[in-house]
């Protein structure tokens, strides 16, 4: 499968690259959501893991512009995040719009249950 890893951290996006990498799937990453809509458009990913705390534009506020633009309407987000809490997650899920939440930091095990519902 193919992902597109976008979130500010170094150690968050390497953690995840790797974890992915080492089940065999391909990755791009992205520091931040600029001109992230025309990727997302232009290529084909299995599904896209959003940090949710970014600097210039938050995951939630991005995943409904994502949401809004008919060409990536239908792109599978899994919302990645130390957001944890039962609130945080359904907010995530039912008021973001985002397919999966995946609470950081990811290990090979979560990762695999999540990638499965893909």
């Amino acid at each position: 499968m193919r992902f597109l890893v976008v979130d500010d951290s170094a150690v968050d996006r390497h953690l995840l690259t790797n974890l992915l990498q080492e089940l065999g799937h391909q990755t791009d990453v992205f520091t931040n959501t600029q001109g992230l809509i025309e990727k997302i458009a232009a290529e084909k990913y299995d599904s896209v893991f959003l940090d949710v705390v970014m600097p210039e534009q938050d995951g939630y506020k991005f995943l409904r512009t994502l949401r809004s633009n008919p060409s990536t309407a239908q792109q599978h987000v899994i919302l990645y995040s130390s957001k944890k809490t039962a609130l945080e997650i359904n907010y995530g899920l039912k008021r973001a719009g985002a397919n999966e939440y995946l609470v950081k930091p990811a290990n090979q095990e979560t990762l695999t249950q999540i990638i499965n519902k893909i």
